[in-house]
């Protein structure tokens, strides 16, 4: 197959980093995890992406602290879905994109990568809102200007060339440590009452009973589980070198499975906290309305009492921008090389996916303002949900399958929870579709 000539472009294409991390067999078990540690952080920054803001936000400011057990059984099962994939890598050598094109027609292939790039575009637009949005709060410029500084991001991206990927984690765990330590400081200047916080984590049948915090409820779903992240932990995995045999394969997949389950704790926390700023400072204060993440800007200082906690918020938002980009790149050059066999330069791949996200974030801005954020938002999460299924589906075939992974197929539990996982998130974001473009039409 025709394929583009290509520059030294790690850590951002996956065939040149693959085995790049080498793992001494004999070290010590803190070693071997320090050694695995990283693909999780990758993965994780998915997780706390301005999508996310966004839906957290106003279910904190709507709804206090009933929805934030919602935001830990999302993570949890966005932790079940990322394990799978991870294993799949790990055992067969080959990520998910790959393993896609080999198994199904060209056409149905060939449809799950269009719907892949679509949720990479969708993501890309939700960076752009984002980085603009931090833009025009910390430096008082238009959100077109905004909107047009994001698109300079691809020189970052260049300076990256050459770097090797454990620098590439590097810099994502200190772009997390930045929004981690942001909120830290922004809890203690609100205060939340902790035991009403604690209530929140109690699930409660009550509070979806009505339709808006049940569309607010699958929002934050649909925020949380990101199908291009699969795809993407399928592949960054195999940056370890691992030997094939059976133990060795075992020992990978229980660091492997440390490392993502902690990450994603920490996008957990970091989720909840942006849920519990927003209960604490807008509803517990009477600003039950505050759905943009302007507005939660606008209301921090003078509830707080000091600019400390906006201009906090701005960074972090800037932060969580940039790291969903940096990931987004990675992804797309999985998808692209698993599906089509095509490797570019990681800097053509950033200006593409970034170009296309630019169109609808400056016709939305041009064409509606500043309240273009949250809408466009909101559309971002609707493309990314109607993606979903086509990820979850192959991948669930695929570690159930025995003449695949040998020993390391789902056990029937496994089977039982990836495919109850599959029903409801499939039906909530069916649900969420249907009642967004009902809202649209409204």
């Amino acid at each position: 197959m025709f394929k583009l000539p290509t520059t030294a472009t790690a850590p951002f294409c996956p065939s040149e980093v693959k085995g790049s991390v080498i793992v001494a067999p004999g070290a010590p078990l803190w070693k071997k995890l320090l050694q695995f540690a990283g693909p999780g952080l990758l993965i994780s920054i998915g997780y706390m992406d301005p999508g996310n803001w966004a839906t957290d936000i106003e279910a904190g400011s709507r709804y206090g602290f009933s929805l934030l057990f919602v935001v830990v059984l999302s993570s949890l099962a966005a932790m079940v879905l990322q394990c799978l994939a991870m294993r799949v890598g790990i055992v067969t050598g080959r990520d998910l994109a790959q393993l896609s094109r080999e198994r199904y027609s060209k056409p149905i292939a060939n449809a799950q990568w269009l719907l892949a790039e679509l949720s990479i575009i969708a993501c890309d637009l939700a960076e752009v809102l984002g980085g603009a949005l931090a833009f025009h709060l910390l430096f008082g410029c238009s959100l077109m200007w905004g909107v047009v500084f994001t698109a300079f991001d691809t020189i970052i991206v260049l300076g990256l060339k050459g770097k090797n990927f454990r620098d590439l984690e590097a810099i994502m765990l200190g772009l997390i440590a930045t929004i981690g330590v942001g909120y830290i400081v922004e809890l203690a200047l609100v205060k939340p009452h902790w035991p009403a916080v604690a209530a929140g984590l109690v699930p409660s049948i009550d509070v979806l009973s009505s339709r808006e915090p049940l569309y607010l409820a699958i929002g934050i779903l649909g925020a949380t589980v990101m199908p291009h992240n699969l795809y993407l932990h399928s592949s960054i995995v195999q940056t370890r070198v691992v030997s094939r045999d059976e133990a060795s394969l075992a020992s990978a997949i229980r660091l492997s499975r440390l490392d993502t389950i902690v990450s994603l704790v920490l996008a957990l926390l970091i989720n909840a906290a942006i849920l519990i700023l927003a209960a604490s400072a807008f509803h517990a204060t009477g600003h039950t309305q505050v759905t943009e993440i302007e507005d939660a800007y606008k209301l921090l200082a003078p509830i707080v009492g000091t600019g400390l906690a906006a201009i906090l918020f701005a960074v972090t938002l800037f932060a969580s921008g940039q790291s969903s980009t940096f990931t987004g790149t990675i992804a797309g050059q999985v998808i692209m090389e698993g599906f089509l066999r095509l490797k570019i330069p990681c800097y053509q791949r950033r200006l593409i996916t970034r170009a296309l996200a630019l169109v609808p974030a400056v016709i939305g801005v041009y064409l509606m303002g500043n309240g273009a954020v949250g809408k466009l938002l909101v559309a971002s999460q609707v493309v990314l949900s109607l993606q979903l299924p086509f990820a979850l589906y192959p991948l669930i075939r695929m570690t159930n399958d025995r003449a695949l992974m040998g020993k390391f197929a789902n056990a029937l539990h496994t089977k039982a929870l990836a495919w109850l996982l599959f029903a409801v998130i499939s039906a909530a974001n069916a649900w969420l579709v249907v009642q967004t473009v009902m809202d649209w039409f409204a």
